[in-house]
């Protein structure tokens, strides 16, 4: 029988890649977009949404793992100490739930300054300076040694 730990370390590892690969697209085009004075299109806009989209899933998954699931995380609230001073432990139950929450806020900060001005060129600059930023979190504290897709 499948627990529920298993189940959503599994969507938590799959809605990775959406993140990935929408946040490549999304901050792509921006930067494309501001780089060579492209005019803000529905695409743009729908990539962002999409990126914001994914984000918001992984770090909902990602913090009902963190509060109710994880071994890990249990782990490190039993003897908060010590787990600073273990590296697995204090990457798991601070650094990695902490930058992911800082992706988020960067990414939803890109989306909505963008929303406040007319002009293409400062649209996309914005959207691709904090969707990269976003995106450059993730890609630091993303354990890329585990396994790549966690099959329930």
């Amino acid at each position: 029988m499948l627990s529920a730990y298993s189940i959503f370390l599994f969507l938590h590892s799959i809605t990775r890649w959406l993140v990935v690969i929408a946040g490549i697209l999304a901050a792509g085009k921006a930067l494309w977009g501001w780089q060579g004075k492209k005019e803000w299109t529905k695409m743009d806009d729908r990539l962002g949404l999409i990126f914001i989209i994914g984000m918001d899933v992984q770090v909902a998954v990602g913090i009902l793992l963190y509060l109710f699931l994880s071994p890990l995380t249990f782990a490190t609230f039993q003897n908060f100490g010590a787990a600073l001073r273990n590296t697995e432990l204090r990457f798991w139950g601070i650094e990695h739930i902490l930058m992911m929450i800082v992706a988020l806020v960067l990414a939803h900060t890109g989306r909505a300054l963008s929303k406040k001005v007319n002009d293409s060129t400062l649209k996309h600059k914005r959207t691709a300076i904090f969707f990269m930023t976003a995106m450059l979190l993730v890609f630091i504290y993303t354990p890329w040694l585990r396994p790549l897709l966690r099959l329930p």
